[in-house]
């Protein structure tokens, strides 16, 4: 536990710290921050996402739900969010609905369900993130650049490249998550020597995701979003969501650490994915950063704790 806690402190609220350190201090400008993002994307996430992968039992039946539960919990908090028609199509639009269907299911959700459940929890809810960053990956990435170009073409003439939304090298750890697949469903054992890689590689991809969220953080613009984030996105995060985890596995699971770990990825709040999109592809960086910053504050502070009180075993 203690060990655990602190990697918590030192791979989530650390890099945080740094990143607004440099930020205030002028210490790291914005392109080299673009920068770190691209290289933590084509680089640490490509390899991660094959490696992780790869060790997983795509064969098993009940982990084959976790997936499927992975897609729902994003795209029901979006599909919602979307129906509130909050914003006009643009910039604000995007980081909002990005903000709605991207959690902090790997890194924060890992942390609380190894605290509840031991490592089989940890490991359902990273099979849950998978499924997540695959969706990232296919869907979130060509969505805000449909809506950058869109945004952009507002003012000048011109056309989409509706090839560019899904070949571009943002989509580089998709070809990691296929490749990573393609070994597991061919029962091509994994070097043990890459576990320890893999180790190594999760702590500086949490610090290169992590620094430019840190960086991104800005307090005084932020303010403006708050009534949104507390009136809209708190309920779909921490109300809607779990309500159709509840439903949804109450029936198929009898295990309680699999139960637990699908409502925990259902009650996450806005990931940092949702601060990379925003930086990437020029959308509105400081509702993506209120909505990170406000929804991690409330499931830290109020349902964290709740469910800690429910689910624990």
């Amino acid at each position: 536990m203690t060990v655990k806690l602190f990697y918590f402190a030192f791979d989530f609220i650390l890099p945080l710290v740094v990143g607004y350190y440099l930020h205030s201090k002028n210490l790291l400008s914005e392109k080299a921050c673009d920068r770190i993002i691209m290289i933590n994307i084509t680089v640490f996430c490509t390899v991660l996402s094959l490696l992780s992968i790869w060790v997983v039992p795509l064969q098993t039946g009940v982990l084959l739900w976790l997936p499927v539960f992975g897609i729902i919990l994003s795209f029901v908090p979006a599909l919602v969010a979307y129906l509130h028609k909050k914003y006009e199509d643009g910039p604000e639009k995007a980081s909002y609905l990005a903000s709605a269907m991207l959690s902090n299911t790997g890194t924060l959700g890992g942390l609380c369900t190894f605290f509840l459940f031991g490592e089989p929890g940890f490991a359902y809810i990273q099979i849950i993130a998978l499924a997540q960053n695959l969706l990232f990956l296919l869907f979130c990435f060509p969505l805000a650049h449909y809506y950058q170009q869109l945004f952009q073409n507002s003012k000048a003439a011109g056309k989409l490249s509706y090839t560019a939304l899904f070949f571009n090298r943002k989509q580089l750890p998709v070809a990691g998550l296929a490749v990573g697949a393609l070994l597991s469903a061919t029962a091509v054992p994994r070097p043990e020597v890459l576990g320890d890689v893999f180790q190594v590689l999760i702590h500086v991809s949490a610090w290169t995701a992590l620094i430019p969220a840190g960086y991104s953080i800005h307090f005084s613009t932020m303010r403006k979003y708050c009534g949104c984030c507390i009136k809209s996105l708190v309920p779909i995060k921490f109300i809607v969501s779990p309500l159709v985890a509840i439903v949804l596995a109450y029936p198929l699971f009898s295990d309680p650490v699999i139960f637990g770990s699908i409502l925990i990825a259902a009650s996450g709040p806005t990931g940092i994915n949702a601060i990379v999109l925003a930086r990437l592809y020029n959308l509105d960086l400081d509702l993506a950063g209120a909505a990170f910053f406000l929804t991690t504050a409330v499931f830290l502070g109020a349902v964290y704790p709740i469910l800690f009180l429910w689910l624990h075993v």
